[in-house]
């Protein structure tokens, strides 16, 4: 079981589909922590977060948000796209051990 003060610390970063794009379409998670992802799906039609080198799928309904448990991940960059629209729905995350400053916290949509 995971304590109150465990889950208080995970970060949380935010993604937003919208017109079959994800936004942002690059961001930097901390290397080494496990976080929470929420995507935030503003389209009215449904799409599929894909992961390969994350090892990670979640389907996005229509103006719902969905909430995927990442890491703890190395350092690296790590790709995803949306299933149905492959083309156009396209990211990278990039895991780094470099500190989050209020820069990229503000870039990551980061709480």
């Amino acid at each position: 079981m995971v304590s109150a003060s465990v889950l208080a610390q995970r970060p949380v970063f935010k993604l937003v589909l919208k017109n079959h794009l994800f936004y942002p379409a690059e961001m930097i998670i901390p290397a080494n922590k496990k976080i929470k992802l929420i995507i935030d799906n503003q389209d009215d039609s449904v799409e599929e977060f894909d992961s390969f080198s994350l090892n990670r799928e979640k389907v996005l309904f229509p103006q719902q948000q969905a909430i995927i448990y990442i890491g703890p991940l190395p350092p690296g960059h790590y790709t995803f796209f949306g299933e149905y629209h492959p083309n156009s729905a396209r990211g990278v995350i990039t895991v780094s051990d470099a500190v989050l400053t209020k820069s990229t916290k503000k870039a990551n949509n980061v709480n």
